[in-house]
């Protein structure tokens, strides 16, 4: 059995419901899994429990899976599904405690410090990649295998791997670069081939089949949860990527269309769909009469998309009363991303500056601006909106323009809404007419 490929085992329990073929596909992969989850939410205990999620959701799909898939890959990106699902569940939190854990990280590992730079950014980069390159990175430095063996799974010949693995490394090497992290693709795969997995748990493999093969009717609520959570997720990367297929059909049907959008610009009535409280809490945001209204008196309060854009315009009616408005994209989390912020003539928080609007850009919870448009006398009511087309931002008052800038540092992210106040200036911000495509 040890000698049968991934597949074979996945089809065989398919077919017979082998546990033997099972708890061995368990066996091989359970350390990529449980690395992988570990390193997005930084708790062991939750990496276990979404470990158990992702193979139950192997246990479930085992016969729809094509017969050519490279089961590193699937559950990679199922892995990486799962843990945004469990992050998205208990955000706030998760972020502290991974904070915690990544400094207990560092401080144990000061002999790898290119390892301390990669390692945050590296699943998210290897996503990005196509799927056949992604699957090459897995392949090769993920599961340590040779190019010969990468060019056995992928089925071509081992010049044809060597290509992909070395176009993919170029690939991973740029998109670090774009987050200030330069180096060399000979230093990534070293970093990769020497950190990326670690050992899950001894007690974790037969604890994962036991429950997996029973297809999760014996897993906790919690993790049943994190399985819905995660198969919604599924659904909406399957959505995407049948759009971007369309997409392709109609651009090259000679027609004279230069350019589709998939959501029209729409106004949204109450909290929208998918959106869900970043920082803050629940009881911070009312919606009344189809205006989002927020309320703070104590740091951060941010409703957010829980999809992630890249290019994206959103637009509202916004008005504040103590402090600032703000409109948030491409936010990584509660503490990483940009603001733009309207302060308002008139507020005890504008009187020092006077009304101005704000680009802002927040890195681990602190601001700094990128840029500043000071407005005399602006009202505390109007329409801002911010455009973002790659590294290139636009901020309108009143669909006219009052800012532009180009930082490259977030390249997409959740978008939302934020109100921020304290005891001296407690914040009460609305907004209206929100809409974003």
């Amino acid at each position: 059995m040890r000698d049968s490929g991934d597949m074979e085992l996945v089809r065989e329990y398919a077919r017979l419901n082998s546990e033997a073929a099972f708890a061995e596909v368990v066996q091989r992969h359970i350390n990529l899994v449980y690395s992988v989850a570990l390193r997005h939410v930084g708790i062991a205990a939750q990496a276990e429990e979404i470990t158990q999620a992702v193979f139950i959701l192997l246990a479930r799909k085992a016969a729809s899976l094509r017969p050519d898939t490279v089961l590193d890959g699937w559950l990679f990106e199922t892995t990486r599904l799962t843990s945004l699902s469990e992050m998205r569940r208990e955000r706030r939190r998760q972020f502290r405690e991974q904070e915690a854990y990544m400094q207990s990280t560092l401080a144990k590992s000061p002999e790898d410090p290119i390892w301390q730079q990669f390692s945050p950014l590296l699943d998210e980069g290897i996503s990005r990649l196509g799927e056949k390159d992604r699957d090459v990175m897995l392949l090769r430095y993920f599961k340590g295998k040779t190019v010969r063996a990468v060019a056995e799974a992928l089925q071509v010949n081992e010049s044809a791997a060597q290509h992909r693995i070395l176009r993919a490394l170029e690939k991973l090497r740029k998109y670090f670069a774009k987050r200030g992290v330069n180096s060399t693709t000979e230093i990534i795969a070293g970093a990769m081939s020497a950190n990326s997995v670690q050992a899950a748990p001894v007690a974790l493999a037969k604890a994962v089949t036991a429950v997996a093969i029973a297809k999760g009717a014996t897993a906790s609520i919690s993790t049943l949860t994190l399985i819905k959570g995660t198969l919604k997720l599924m659904a909406w990367a399957k959505a995407q990527a049948a759009i971007g297929v369309g997409a392709c059909v109609l651009l090259t049907a000679g027609t004279a269309m230069t350019m589709v959008h998939y959501e029209k610009a729409r106004p949204v009535i109450g909290i929208p769909n998918g959106w869900s409280v970043l920082s803050g809490n629940t009881n911070q945001w009312i919606w009344t009469n189809g205006a989002i209204k927020g309320h703070s008196a104590s740091g951060d309060a941010m409703l957010a998309s829980t999809r992630r854009y890249g290019d994206v315009t959103i637009s509202a009616m916004v008005h504040s009363t103590n402090r600032d408005a703000d409109l948030a994209f491409h936010m990584q989390d509660a503490e990483n991303g940009y603001l733009v912020c309207f302060a308002p003539s008139g507020t005890p928080w504008a009187a020092g500056n006077g009304s101005h609007i704000q680009l802002r850009k927040r890195i681990s919870g602190s601001e700094s601006d990128v840029a500043t448009a000071t407005k005399p006398g602006l009202p505390q009511t109007g329409k801002l909106t911010v455009v973002a087309r790659g590294p290139h931002i636009e901020v309108r008052w009143n669909d006219v323009t009052v800012l532009k800038a180009d930082d490259s540092t977030f390249d997409s992210g959740f978008i939302g809404v934020r109100v921020f106040g304290d005891p001296d200036f407690p914040s009460d911000a609305t907004f209206s007419k929100l809409t974003f495509y």
